[in-house]
């Protein structure tokens, strides 16, 4: 009995098989080959097309399919992770309406502030986690008022996991989680929030049925099936936000537990069992994929937008390639001879109440600085916001003794994984894993193939434990970093 795991990015979509006995990944694959287009009409905005995911989606599948590794006719169920926080329109006929306003779009700032002063910080902190912020509830209002025609052509809201089910099954559903992402959950009430759909003039109609995250969520089409080599009716079992499904991947599921990830974003997820918000919501907090009432389980969220994004503009920049750039890198003392580098690039950042302050390279010196030294900077800037991100979280109680990662994206970098590691002053265990085989195993429980998380990911171990062994180091160079950060900071 196999598992497909889809994981829907920013850059790209990865698929995996896995083999539900013995947990082992049979093939995995990707495409596009080249790093998915962000359209930006405007300074601020950043849009995909979800037809052309659909079509990446397919494409992906296809090639899966063509390692020969196993029979596509013994797939029993699908899971799906996906990029948080973006929006999908449909109508009755299930077409896209526009393109999918993303995570990384900061158009909807204003409209998340003005939710957040009417309903009063204080009750949308205890009641939703979070301001309303650039999540998906305030780009639905941006559409509302800038596109009234397009809005009024509604007739489903989903995030994009939701959108890749629905064109999988024909059936629109979504969860608490993924309505948690898009600030349309109280957690007080247990329900659709009266506060945020009472404000923006929002029908409930348009959310789609909401099912259990581990349940089917619909069978493969004919047509698909046909088109995609798969069984008539398997079922769609599990969808999540990638950060979820990165921790889920990790076995990150309790109370303490803590999981990082470096692609296009970077983050760092810790499991709480309290309703916890930070009162300047710079680190947010949403249902984890086993949260109920009953058993609270709350992701504790810390987003750096201008991660992988800045390492892949630092190589294209310099028409390097990565193993090259890395080599170069390592061969450099901490602290990049004095470079330092703001990435800080990517849009709106919450750890700065969702400020943009763009991208910085500071202290250049042509005499001295070359393509490994702006690169071994950039990898240090990242890490050094991890830790600025990392400290946030300190302050709301959460002090992980350990950080677990796969060993992907930027963590394949010797040069990252010891500036994030020192940076921080806390080991990471890495593991071979990734979105595409966590949202495979998470459908094995959606399934019923396994009871929990604890059967699904048994023997799990990992690969490498990195520890600090240059903190004062870093704390220094993190303590200059800091300093210059301050002067982008001053309102």
């Amino acid at each position: 009995m196999l598992l497909l795991g889809i994981d829907l990015g920013t850059s790209s979509i990865k698929v995996a098989v896995t083999d539900a006995a013995t947990h082992r990944v049979l093939a995995t694959a990707q495409f596009p080959d080249t790093e998915a287009v962000i359209l930006s009409k405007q300074p601020g905005w950043a849009e995909q097309s979800p037809d052309g995911w659909w079509e990446y989606v397919q494409a992906a599948i296809r090639r899966v399919h063509a390692s020969g590794a196993y029979d596509p006719l013994d797939i029993a169920a699908v899971g799906i992770a996906y990029q948080m926080h973006g929006l999908v329109l449909v109508d009755r006929e299930q077409r896209v309406l526009r393109d999918s306003i993303i995570w990384c779009d900061s158009r909807a700032v204003p409209y998340g502030d003005r939710a957040f002063e009417a309903i009063g910080v204080q009750r949308s902190l205890q009641r939703l986690l979070n301001s309303p912020g650039n999540f998906t509830a305030a780009k639905l209002a941006w559409v509302k008022e800038n596109e009234p025609s397009v809005y009024e052509q509604i007739d489903r809201v989903l995030l994009p996991g939701d959108f890749i089910a629905l064109r999988l099954t024909g059936e629109a559903t979504t969860t608490i989680s993924a309505l948690s992402e898009g600030i349309f959950w109280d957690f007080a009430a247990d329900g659709l929030s009266e506060d945020v759909f009472g404000f923006f003039g929002f029908d409930k109609r348009v959310v789609p049925e909401i099912r259990p995250l581990f349940s089917t969520h619909g069978g493969v089409k004919a047509d698909v099936a046909a088109a995609l080599g798969l069984k008539k009716g398997i079922p769609v079992t599990y969808k999540a936000g990638d950060q979820p499904n990165n921790a889920l991947s990790l076995n990150v599921l309790e109370p303490g537990e803590v999981a990082a990830t470096a692609g296009t974003s970077g983050v760092i997820y810790g499991v709480s069992d309290a309703l916890t918000f930070d009162p300047g919501s710079r680190v947010n907090s949403f249902a984890h994929v086993n949260y109920s009432a009953e058993a609270r389980r709350v992701g504790v969220l810390l987003c750096i937008n201008g991660t992988g994004i800045l390492n892949r503009w630092v190589r294209d920049l310099t028409r390097g390639e990565y193993t090259a750039l890395n080599a170069g890198a390592a061969s450099l003392a901490p602290g990049s001879a004095g470079l330092k580098v703001l990435p800080f690039g990517n849009g709106a950042e919450r750890i700065f109440y969702n400020r943009i302050i763009g991208a910085q390279v500071l202290n250049l010196d042509l005499n001295v600085h070359g393509p490994a030294h702006l690169y071994r900077a950039g990898q240090e800037g990242i890490a050094f916001a991890f830790r600025y991100g990392l400290d946030i979280m300190r302050e709301n109680g959460m002090n992980p003794g350990v950080i677990r990662a796969g060993k992907a994206n930027m963590f394949q970098s010797p040069v990252f994984t010891e500036a994030f590691v020192n940076a921080t002053n806390v080991p990471v265990e890495l593991y071979t894993s990734d979105g595409s085989i966590g949202a495979a195993l998470g459908a094995g429980i959606g399934a019923g193939i396994y009871r929990d998380g604890k059967e699904a990911f048994a023997g799990m171990k990992p690969v490498q434990l990195v520890e600090p062994d240059a903190a004062p180091v870093y704390d220094a160079l993190y303590g200059e970093w800091k300093q210059e950060l301050s002067k982008f900071l001053i309102k």
